[in-house]
């Protein structure tokens, strides 16, 4: 992903949220995403970013971008240890089940398992079935850790995935 990338990802990214997060989190936190201000946070990222943050995007035939995913080592708070996390991994939603974000996947998932990264992790809603089957299908299994996610005043309960990583 390049600066350049920024406003295709950012619109990418809130019309994601906007599709699969319908009836999880508060409508009126998803109606008030902005995509220029997205833009804005990802761009100020890529520039800051100490190259552990590593942002993928897939291009479509026509030059468009098909999905990005990004990732890096796993955040235990402030903490990074040796595992490998997906952080987000985001597609236009008609271009969902034509195996873009698979493909994504298991992009991210060997150049985890490249860097050495014992295992991979990820957070999901807890009540995103969609996605829940998705990682499920590529080996991911949930660990039995929660959190809640505040949105807008809202909880919203995530699950941590995992897979273990060989070399």
């Amino acid at each position: 992903m390049t600066a350049g990338d920024s406003d295709e990802v950012a619109a990418m990214r809130v019309r994601g949220w906007r599709h699969a997060y319908r009836g999880l989190m508060p409508q009126a936190y998803l109606d008030g995403m902005d995509v220029a201000a997205e833009a804005e946070r990802q761009r100020a990222r890529l520039a800051a970013g100490d190259g552990s943050v590593v942002n993928l995007v897939a291009e479509a035939e026509d030059g468009t971008l098909a999905g990005w995913a990004a990732y890096g080592p796993y955040r235990d708070g402030e903490v990074r240890t040796g595992d490998g996390e997906l952080y987000a991994l985001y597609l236009p939603p008609e271009r969902i089940g034509q195996g873009v974000g698979r493909t994504l996947l298991t992009e991210v998932t060997a150049r985890c398992t490249a860097a050495g990264h014992p295992r991979m992790l990820l957070w999901v809603l807890k009540e995103n079935v969609r996605a829940r089957r998705f990682y499920e299908a590529a080996g991911f299994t949930p660990d039995g850790t929660e959190e809640p996610f505040e949105v807008a005043g809202a909880t919203v309960p995530e699950v941590r995935y995992a897979r273990p990583l060989t070399g």
